[in-house]
């Protein structure tokens, strides 16, 4: 352990080992790293313990700066670890560079079978124990880090003393399938949003299509197809993502000796916007959070992107149509344009192929729950269906929820103390 201080707060670096496979305890071990902060005022008192969950899947928790957003909020009264679940950050992360080391990519398919909500749960309750003493804890989970605290809920309800979720309900027996039939309206409604906010850019996006249809062009390694930029609209999901995304698109041409051509300055803004260098687990392992019987998700977005003919840029440039964005999807050729990918493109079609996806939710202890949970769900949330998370609210006993459009996904961001201040009364019964 080493502990340093940042103004208002300590920070403790904990390491533990947990088994790679839970139901082989004995069999190997793998190392998953967990951020302790504490107010610093307060390092030596007995505090409860909350454990964060970020959401994902792929993203290693949040490295805070002393008490910025909503952990200034959670160190006034808990002790926070800010847990890298296992595969993302300093928890032996798994990216073209470490997975090799499994073997080919049916060892690495294997491998990454054991990286979903079932395993960081059981990863958590090894844990939990070593830091409470066997008290329970709270849980606040962002995005995917509600789905796993979904399954804890499921799984382990022992071990919390009460949960708190932002944008992440999910389904409890959707088909990836059926996510995206979800998904594809709610992006078309933000795109369209966009272009009311920001009408150019709709001439702006047709013109940069037409110029890559023609020539994708290459930045660092990472090629850059019409496909690929489409893809920018995972930006709108965020609240402030439509500006950045316009901004984004405002320098996108510049006149060269050789005419006009994409700007060096708007190809490595998409290049830095698009690669899953720093969480390869989002873009392996996405439609597998989905998967929880025989039938594989078999590159799902890919095949209901069919079903929603107005996405396709070539279709909309014969027309006067605008180009439709798209979003929180993850496709076959992602593993063809993106160097961190490339070398995972089988792995990730043996993914998507499986059939032996094992249930990760218990809708009968959930329907008898007794743990405090409340939950922030974001009104046409892009990321998660307001529809789906609503049905999960109402199949958790005593699940509370604030429906809310004052924020988009990010909300526990962008809203920080006053949203977790929000789901901490709610369990509290206090409004």
């Amino acid at each position: 352990m080493s502990s340093y201080r940042h103004p208002g707060i300590v920070f403790t670096d904990r390491y533990f080992t947990v088994p790679l496979d839970h139901s082989d305890p004995d069999g190997e071990q793998i190392e998953v790293f967990g951020r302790e902060a504490v107010a610093s005022g307060r390092t030596g008192e007995e505090l409860p313990w909350l454990v964060y969950l970020e959401g994902g899947p792929g993203f290693g928790a949040r490295r805070f700066v002393g008490t910025e957003a909503w952990l200034g909020r959670a160190v006034q009264e808990f002790r926070v670890l800010l847990f890298d679940q296992r595969g993302t950050g300093l928890s032996t992360p798994a990216n073209r560079q470490t997975l090799p080391l499994r073997g080919g990519p049916r060892e690495q398919a294997d491998y990454l079978t054991r990286f979903r909500s079932d395993s960081i749960v059981r990863d958590c309750e090894l844990i939990r124990p070593q830091l409470t003493g066997g008290e329970p804890w709270t849980v606040l989970g962002q995005s995917f880090g509600g789905f796993c605290a979904v399954r804890y809920l499921s799984a382990a309800p022992e071990g919390l003393k009460a949960v708190l979720i932002t944008g992440g309900l999910p389904s409890l027996d959707a088909h990836a399938d059926d996510v995206y039939r979800a998904a594809y309206p709610r992006i078309e409604r933000k795109v369209a949003a966009h272009y009311a906010r920001y009408p150019q850019d709709v001439e702006r996006a047709r013109e940069i299509t037409a110029h890559l249809l023609e020539h994708p062009t290459d930045s660092a390694g990472h090629r850059l197809t019409a496909e690929g930029f489409q893809s920018l609209g995972i930006m709108l999901g965020g609240g402030s993502g439509s500006h950045q995304l316009h901004y984004l698109l405002e320098n996108a041409f510049v006149r060269t000796p050789h005419g006009t051509e994409l700007s060096d300055t708007f190809q490595e803004a998409v290049r830095t916007a698009s690669s899953f260098a720093g969480h390869p687990l989002y873009a392996l392992l996405h439609e597998a959070i989905y998967g929880q019987d025989e039938r594989p998700t078999d590159w799902s977005a890919e095949r209901v992107r069919a079903e929603f003919p107005q996405f396709d840029a070539a279709g909309a440039l014969k027309g006067d149509g605008p180009v439709l964005f798209t979003g929180e999807s993850i496709h076959p050729w992602h593993f063809e344009v993106d160097p961190a990918l490339r070398p995972l493109r089988e792995t990730a079609g043996l993914l998507a192929a499986r059939t032996d996806w094992a249930p990760l939710y218990d809708t009968e202890r959930l329907a008898a729950n007794q743990v405090p949970v409340a939950a922030a769900v974001y009104h046409d949330d892009m990321y998660v269906d307001t529809e789906h998370a609503l049905r999960t609210a109402a199949s958790i006993r005593g699940l509370r929820t604030w429906v809310t459009n004052e924020y988009e996904h990010d909300g526990l961001r962008a809203g920080g103390p006053r949203v977790l201040d929000r789901l901490l009364a709610l369990v509290r019964d206090d409004v």
